[in-house]
């Protein structure tokens, strides 16, 4: 799964690599972004406009659900083309959630050991997302997550879905909607390029702060 990512890469620089222009307001780095929040994404509002950045609530309800629908922050990359609740998102509205790197806890450690994992060259993600519009108006978005690979695999059995840098175009246009041409356009990085290293139990509780200290080695 991915319950807890880092931003701290400009926008700027990262609306750059999908041919998006920066808002004009920047956001401040976070170091610990949880669930419940609003947090960047970028998406491609028509085949005939450019990728945006905008400002999606992390947790996925679409609207017809009339606010009582479950509200989950990740999705499948295995059923999420097929399942009722995320079908037609992930058709007609994909987006990029970008991260510097993302936390997982070892299961049944005590305390709760988290682990920051990010690309070894240290340069940002793109992980895969789909957004909905929500009962209120705003735009509410999901990760979509695939089984761990490579040494991410040795924290958690779940990773995000992180696109190579060609699929990134492919990923975002709205004109390609058919699951298996999806399929055969994206793709996801070398799994060999990410690592990983324990940091503190401070991560836990975001509440406690959004310091760069978080990601030092614990």
């Amino acid at each position: 799964m991915c319950g807890r990512f880092a931003l701290f890469s400009p926008l700027e620089r990262l609306a750059n690599r999908v041919g998006a222009s920066a808002p004009e307001n920047t956001l401040r780095p976070r170091y610990n972004v949880a669930p419940g929040t609003w947090i960047a994404a970028i998406h491609q509002p028509s085949e005939d406009a450019a990728p945006i950045v905008d400002e999606m609530w992390w947790g996925y309800r679409p609207k017809w659900a009339k606010g009582s629908g479950n509200q989950p922050i990740n999705a499948r990359v295995e059923t999420v083309a097929t399942n009722a609740y995320f079908k037609s998102a992930f058709a007609k509205h994909r987006c990029l959630i970008p991260a510097d790197g993302w936390y997982e806890w070892v299961k049944n450690s005590k305390p709760k050991q988290p682990y920051f994992i990010c690309r070894k060259d240290r340069e940002p993600l793109f992980f895969a997302g789909i957004f909905t519009e929500r009962d209120d108006g705003s735009l509410g978005c999901a990760i979509v997550t695939e089984p761990g690979r490579g040494s991410a695999a040795e924290v958690h059995d779940r990773m995000p879905l992180i696109l190579d840098d060609d699929s990134l175009e492919h990923w975002l246009a709205p004109d390609i909607t058919d699951h298996e041409t999806i399929k055969q356009m994206v793709r996801h990085i070398d799994a060999d390029l990410i690592e990983y290293w324990p940091v503190s139990t401070a991560v836990n509780k975001p509440a406690e702060g959004q310091g760069d200290e978080l990601i030092n080695p614990a």
